[in-house]
């Protein structure tokens, strides 16, 4: 896992624009709940990585991933609901890509992959 999150950082560093705005706060906060908060974080992250190359649906992306289709597709509930998917068409066919939203603030899903990577390889240890 933590090769995938090194690659899913670099694949963001070389598709962020030199002028890319600073995310706010409530921004970051939410894609850290999202990616980092939950037990379904790395799914939802390997969810986004595959919708920045291009479109799918629930069915392609379970597929792609190799996840469970109603596991898919209740992380693209949970990702259209917080703005970071847009859905194109209803029920079985809608084709999911990146919200604008997610686009405009993808520098901060950066800091959430590193936080992602800490909590999964550096667990707490209680005395």
């Amino acid at each position: 896992m933590t090769n995938q999150l090194l690659e899913f950082k670099e694949i963001l560093r070389s598709r962020q624009e030199s002028e890319q705005r600073k995310p706010d706060k409530q921004t970051r906060k939410l894609l850290f709940y999202l990616f980092t908060s939950t037990r379904g974080g790395f799914t939802r992250l390997r969810i986004i990585m595959s919708l920045l190359d291009k479109p799918y649906n629930t069915h392609q992306l379970s597929q792609e991933l190799e996840l469970d289709y109603k596991a898919v597709q209740h992380h693209m509930k949970v990702l259209e609901k917080n703005n970071m998917v847009s859905k194109i068409g209803e029920k079985y066919g809608a084709i999911f890509h990146l919200s604008n939203f997610l686009e405009m603030n993808i520098s901060a899903l950066d800091e959430a992959i590193d936080k992602l990577d800490r909590k999964m390889n550096h667990k707490k240890v209680y005395i």
